[in-house]
């Protein structure tokens, strides 16, 4: 199938499997004599398997780890669940991170009345912050 097809098939844009080729995360396609690109059944499964990964998170570089990890079939499923569990916590790292700047700002935004006046809380602390920040350096 052309690179359109495929794409539809695997549910990316075919810019998106330009951009994998390009960066060796999946092979380069094979071509017809006038240059245009084929896909198998295979490249669509591996496609779909990189979308997914990608909707779940996984970054490029861990997403080659666990193409290679699929591909392996001779692999451990502990270390599939090794790299799973590396990455959940730092998902979990990441949402503390969030929760903690948004009950700042939540507290912030509470603190601030909102009217007609130059007075405003929110501005003062991050004034304070960048000042503090700067003094840091």
């Amino acid at each position: 199938m052309n690179i359109g097809q495929a794409a539809e098939a695997a549910g990316v844009k075919a810019k998106m499997i330009r951009y994998y080729e390009s960066i060796d995360l999946i092979s380069e396609s094979n071509r017809t004599e006038s240059g245009y690109r084929q896909y198998t059944e295979k490249d669509v499964q591996t496609l779909r398997f990189i979308k997914r990964s990608r909707d779940l998170g996984f970054s490029i570089e861990r997403i080659k780890t666990l193409l290679g990890l699929w591909e392996d079939r001779g692999r451990k499923s502990a270390d599939v669940k090794k790299l799973a569990r590396l990455y959940i916590e730092e998902l979990d790292q990441d949402i503390l991170k969030l929760q903690s700047i948004r009950d700042q700002l939540k507290h912030l935004s509470d603190c601030c009345q909102g009217n007609n006046r130059p007075d405003c809380p929110i501005i003062d602390e991050l004034a304070t912050q960048q000042a503090y920040g700067r003094k840091a350096m």
